[in-house]
C-alpha cells in the first residue's frame, strides 16, 4: 500500500475516533453511578454499571408527555417541510411567474441570515398572534425552510422538461404533475430534508425554551435541561440518559434512511 494511502487512511481513522468519542463517553456515562461520572481521574469503562439514570429519567411524571410533544412539533415540521417546500421547489424550478427571481433571491438571502438575527422579531410576531405557549406556536415558524426550499429548487430543476411537457399532453395540470411525476423522483432530496428537518427540530432549544410557557408544552431537550439540575447541582448521569434517549430517534431515522440521504447530497452538490 502506497505511504500516501496509509496517511489518508490514518487520518479519516483519527477523524471518526474523535467524531465517535463523545457519543462513546455519551454511552457509557449513561449507565455509570454519579460517582465515577465526577471521579478524578475519570474512566471510560464503567466498574459498576447500573440502569438507575435510565430509571430516574423515565419516572418523571411528565417524561411521556415530553417525548410526545416533541414527537409531534418534529414530526409536524418534518411533513410540513416535505410538502410546503417541494412545492416552493417545484414553482421556482419549473413555473414562469413574475418576481420569480426577487422572490428566489429572498431565498438565498435568508440562507446567510443568522437565525438569531430574526429570533426576537420572530418571537415578537408570534406572540402578537396570540400563539405563545401553544403547539401552533412551536410548529408554524418552521413548517417551511429556506435551506429545503433551496434544496428541492436544486434537485427539481434537472428533471427533463420533456417528462412534464409528456404529462401536459395527456392532459395532466400542475398538481397533477407535481403530485404524480416530481414527487416520485424526488425521493433522495425528500429523504435528506426529512433527516436535516427532524434533526434540527428534535435538537431545537431556545424557541421551545421562550414560547413553552408551561410544562404542559415542554419539549424533550427543554425538560431534560430543567429536571437535570438540582439544588445539589447537575445530575451528570440523569443528563447523559436523557441525551442518549434524545439521539436515538435521531440515529434510527438516520439508519433507516441514510442511502436516500447520501444520494440525496451527492446528488445536490453535482448540480
Amino acid at each position: 500500500m502506497r505511504p500516501a494511502r496509509v496517511l489518508l487512511y490514518g487520518a479519516l481513522a483519527l477523524g471518526l475516533l474523535a467524531t465517535l468519542a463523545p457519543f462513546a463517553w455519551m454511552l457509557l456515562g449513561s449507565v455509570k453511578p454519579t460517582g465515577e461520572i465526577v471521579a478524578n481521574p475519570s474512566v471510560w469503562l464503567p466498574r459498576s454499571p447500573t440502569i438507575g439514570n435510565f430509571e430516574q429519567l423515565l419516572s418523571k411524571q411528565n417524561f411521556a408527555l415530553y417525548f410526545v410533544n416533541s414527537t409531534v412539533v418534529a414530526v409536524t415540521c418534518v411533513l410540513g417541510n416535505l410538502l410546503f417546500s417541494s412545492m416552493a421547489g417545484y414553482a421556482f424550478a419549473k413555473l414562469e411567474f413574475a418576481g420569480k427571481k426577487l422572490l428566489f433571491g429572498l431565498v438565498l438571502t435568508m440562507l446567510i441570515i443568522p437565525g438569531v438575527t430574526t429570533f426576537v422579531p420572530l418571537f415578537v410576531l408570534v406572540s402578537n398572534m396570540g400563539l405563545s405557549n401553544s403547539y401552533l406556536g412551536l410548529i408554524l415558524p418552521f413548517l417551511v425552510a429556506p435551506l429545503g426550499v433551496f434544496l428541492m429548487r436544486q434537485f427539481i430543476r434537472d428533471i427533463p422538461d420533456s417528462l412534464l411537457e409528456a404529462a401536459r399532453l395527456d392532459g395532466a395540470g400542475d398538481a397533477r404533475i407535481f403530485l404524480r411525476v416530481i414527487v416520485p423522483l424526488c425521493r433522495p432530496p425528500l429523504a435528506t430534508l426529512a433527516i436535516l428537518t427532524f434533526l434540527g427540530q428534535w435538537n431545537n432549544f431556545l424557541w421551545p425554551l421562550v414560547i413553552a410557557q408551561t410544562e404542559d408544552h415542554y419539549t424533550l431537550p427543554v425538560a431534560l435541561a430543567l429536571f437535570s439540575v438540582g439544588a445539589n447541582g447537575t445530575n451528570y448521569g440523569l443528563l447523559l440518559a436523557g441525551a442518549v434517549t434524545v439521539v436515538t430517534p435521531i440515529v434510527l431515522l438516520f439508519l433507516a434512511l441514510q442511502r436516500q440521504f447520501i444520494q440525496g447530497i451527492a446528488n445536490t452538490g453535482l448540480k
